[in-house]
């Protein structure tokens, strides 16, 4: 079936400082979990913490966000404020998560493991909760900068190839923690490193509250959040909760970005582990720079090959067919490592890299700009903007993803017998972290793209609800 296509009309598109603004914003948005995920490490290698717990660390502060995020989405959603919806929160949420996640990192080896554990537990439940304020009406902002179908895609390129820098400069964050010519300890190293990931993702984050734009929204349409309203307003959000469920075109992008997103995070550690303990012997300063040159590759695989061929094939075969394709490519890259983790030729490694990013490196490019198409669906539908709403529904199944993704991460270390304690892990140990490298992503992805199959908002019925939305609105008719 041939597709057919629109012009983008001049007034839907978004100017590129506005894109760059909000792009700003999503480095800050990438960079928090990219270190975070970087520094959970030194949690086991530094501290010699539990792998048990540090799963533990992974999943309750996300568990957490599971309450707070469709709360925040609601708050965004219905606010009316002389800065718009989303800013305010935006600023404030970004002054919580960066300073907290300088507080969270001040743990000390010479405490017991049960002090640094609840330390940590408690202060990055607070990072989380800034990170919450923050995250969900950012999101949300994206989704209503432009009404068109394909600039919403280039928005979404723009920003994720901004947010894409985090994965290319975070890997470096193990050199510079594991110098023993910089820091004394891996603990140390995270310590004061903290303070300047922090104040530099706070800066980022801050950005888009100060010059992003959004569209007006009717003040008549929102709900007043008021004392008196609680009992009301808690109905209208639960039943808003539950309408947000029943549309199946965004449930798919839920569930689909929770197999990838999921799979991918349970092993993405896993690449330090295996350089380190599988090709240098569990040796890491032997390992060297190799751990860093894995990440920042990948990433710029991400940056440069990636997203612009994934924002200009999608502009011509649609997001869905993009995305099946995308992750397809992956599945060959992930597949190669099992040859391509050698000993003795360290730089085979990033042979599958280019196909490899396929998967991780598409997915928020054309999930994010199909989320955006389901908020016109759901207005179509409810009469209401809810794109907070679904900001935060979309982001609590990442972020719910993630969680699992740790406690996973720390089960597979476990089972496949693997000791922090020691440098040299049994051939079965290194075996087990192999084969959950390659058949965990491949498993997630293979899934989601069976769900994906049956995704059903096209370019033709997108533009189909636009000017349906539009003809209620009273607005001017597209041709």
């Amino acid at each position: 079936m041939i597709q057919k296509h629109y012009a983008t009309p001049p007034e839907d598109r978004i100017p590129l400082s506005q894109k760059i603004a909000f792009g700003a914003g999503m480095l800050g948005n990438q960079m928090f979990p990219a270190a975070l995920a970087i520094f959970m490490v030194v949690l086991v290698k530094g501290l010699g913490m539990d792998p048990m717990l540090w799963g533990i660390l992974f999943f309750v502060p996300r568990m957490f966000d599971a309450i707070t995020d469709p709360i925040m989405g609601f708050i965004s959603d219905n606010t009316n404020s002389p800065w718009g919806r989303r800013r305010p929160y935006i600023f404030i949420g970004a002054l919580i998560a960066g300073v907290f996640y300088m507080i969270m990192w001040q743990v000390y080896p010479e405490n017991s493991q049960t002090y640094n554990f609840t330390y940590f537990l408690l202060t990055s439940i607070v990072f989380y909760l800034g990170l919450t304020i923050f995250a969900t009406p950012y999101v949300a902002m994206g989704y209503e900068m432009s009404n068109d179908f394909h600039e919403r895609t280039r928005l979404m390129g723009v920003a994720q190839w901004i947010g894409q820098w985090a994965w290319v400069i975070v890997p470096w964050f193990w050199v510079i923690i594991y110098d023993p010519d910089i820091f004394e300890t891996p603990a140390a190293g995270a310590r004061q490193l903290s303070i300047w990931v922090g104040l530099f993702c706070l800066c980022l984050a801050i950005v888009p509250a100060l010059f992003c734009k959004t569209q007006p929204v009717d003040p008549d349409h929102l709900l007043k959040l008021t004392r008196v309203n609680f009992r009301e307003n808690l109905g209208k959000f639960f039943r808003g909760f539950v309408d947000t469920f029943k549309n199946k075109s965004f449930l798919k992008l839920c569930i689909a970005t929770f197999f990838v997103f999921n799979a991918f995070n349970t092993i993405a550690g896993f690449s330090f582990f295996i350089i380190v303990y599988y090709m240098n012997a569990g040796d890491a300063a032997v390992a060297g720079t190799w751990p860093a040159w894995f990440g920042s590759i990948s990433a710029l695989c991400t940056t440069f090959l990636v997203i612009p061929v994934i924002t200009f094939i999608s502009q011509r075969l649609g997001k869905r067919n993009t995305f099946l394709l995308s992750q397809a490519i992956s599945l060959v890259g992930y597949s190669m490592f099992w040859w391509c983790f050698q000993p003795d030729n360290p730089l085979m490694m990033f042979v599958p890299l280019p196909l490899f990013a396929f998967g991780i490196g598409s997915l928020f490019t054309l999930m994010m700009s199909m989320t955006a198409d389901v908020c016109d669906l759901d207005e179509l539908n409810t009469g209401f903007r809810r794109e907070g709403t679904f900001a935060a529904i979309y982001w609590w199944m990442v972020k719910f993803g993630f969680a699992i993704a740790g406690l996973l991460s720390g089960t597979i270390l476990t089972l496949v017998g693997f000791d922090q304690n020691i440098a040299v892990q049994t051939p079965e140990t290194l075996t087990g972290l192999r084969l959950a490298y390659i058949l965990v992503p491949i498993t997630g992805t293979v899934i989601a793209m069976a769900i994906m199959t049956r995704y059903d908002i096209t370019e033709q019925r997108a533009h189909e609800i636009r000017l349906e939305l539009e003809a209620r609105r009273g607005e001017r008719t597209l041709t």
